[in-house]
């Protein structure tokens, strides 16, 4: 019987990307804010489609790309997007990189905002 492949989740790229950093959940709440049982909740695919800001942070903090954890949440598309929707999102992570943490995540809920106003 042939194995199917398993699917790189969101939880499973953050959790390889936790131990990656030898930062435990307490650690990862310690420097982000972000409480471990919901960390957790990400990280066993619970919760799918964590907030942006959250996203960014974890990103940030492991030093993997964000665009990557979009994807995986669902948040983003993957492949086909045009050489010109690229180069947007290009733009606005250098844009991001210039601001504050704390502008960048109130940038993300911004976005976030937008997103549920318009029904996606």
């Amino acid at each position: 019987m042939a194995r199917q492949p398993t699917s790189v989740t969101l939880g499973k790229t953050l959790a390889a990307a936790r131990a990656r950093s030898g930062l435990s959940l307490r650690a990862v709440e310690r420097r982000t804010g972000i409480r471990s049982g919901h960390l957790s909740q990400i990280e066993t695919d619970q919760i799918a489609k964590p907030e942006m800001a959250i996203l960014w942070d974890l990103a940030t903090l492991y030093g993997i790309d964000f665009e990557v954890l979009l994807e995986r949440s669902g948040q983003a598309r993957g492949g086909g997007s045009s050489d010109r929707a690229r180069q947007r999102m290009t733009v606005a992570l250098r844009a991001m990189r210039e601001l504050s943490p704390a502008e960048q995540t109130e940038a993300l809920r911004f976005m976030a905002q937008l997103k549920a106003r318009r029904g996606a």
